[in-house]
C-alpha cells in the first residue's frame, strides 16, 4: 500500500488465515484481547458490524486514564476489507479533543485490507484525515510516527492472539455486539 502525504500506512503479515484475523477485528470478545498498545487494555467495546454501525471502545492507559473512542463502519467485506472512522469522544460519546494533542483531528478514516496467501494474512492499514482544518492535517502529520508505534504495538499483540488459537478468554470486560450486552469472565 502506497503512503500518501501525511497518511499513516502499515503492513504486517500474520501467521493465521484471513478469516481469523478479520474476526479478531470484528468480534468484541476477540478484539478486547489485543486492541491497544503495550500496557493498554480495552475496558469497553461495542461493535455494530454493518455499514453505518458504531464502533465504540474505551482504552485504559497504563497511568489509569480512560481514553474513549467512537467511529462508524463505512465498508465491510468479510475476511477482506474494513473501513471505519475513528475519533476521541467524551464520557457521553460526543466528539472530543485528544487529551494530550488538542489539534489532533476529530476524525480519521481507517482502511484495513486482509489478503491471504498460503494460510498467512497480509494486513495493510491506512489511517487518513479526509476532512478537517489545516491545523488538524498538520497535527496528524506531526503525530503520525507516534500513531505508527501505537498500531505496531497493537499488531504485536494481535499476532500473539491469532497465533495462540481461539481458546483465549478476555479479562472482565463489558462488550456489546449490536444491542446485546455481554460480560466475559
Amino acid at each position: 500500500m502506497e503512503e500518501r502525504k501525511n497518511n499513516l500506512v502499515l503492513t504486517r503479515v500474520f501467521d493465521a488465515p484471513s478469516e481469523l484475523v478479520f474476526r479478531a477485528w470484528t468480534e468484541p470478545e476477540r478484539l478486547v484481547r489485543w486492541w491497544g498498545a503495550k500496557g493498554f487494555t480495552t475496558s469497553y467495546c461495542k461493535i455494530d458490524l454493518r455499514p453505518g454501525g458504531v464502533f465504540h471502545y474505551h482504552l485504559e492507559a497504563p497511568n489509569g486514564r480512560c481514553l474513549r473512542f467512537k467511529g462508524f463502519y463505512r465498508e465491510i467485506e468479510p475476511a477482506s476489507r474494513l473501513v471505519f472512522t475513528n475519533g476521541f469522544v467524551d464520557e457521553n460519546g460526543e466528539p472530543a479533543s485528544h487529551p494530550a494533542l488538542p489539534d489532533w483531528p476529530r476524525e480519521t478514516v481507517v482502511t484495513v485490507t486482509f489478503t491471504e496467501q498460503d494460510g498467512k494474512t497480509t494486513l495493510d492499514l491506512e489511517q487518513a484525515v479526509n476532512t478537517g482544518s489545516t491545523v488538524e492535517f498538520e497535527a496528524f502529520g506531526i503525530g503520525r510516527e507516534g500513531a505508527r508505534r501505537f498500531w505496531a504495538e497493537e499488531f504485536d499483540k494481535l499476532a500473539e492472539d491469532v497465533a495462540s488459537g481461539e481458546n483465549l478468554t478476555a479479562t472482565d470486560v463489558k462488550y456489546v455486539l449490536g444491542d446485546d450486552v455481554n460480560h466475559l469472565a
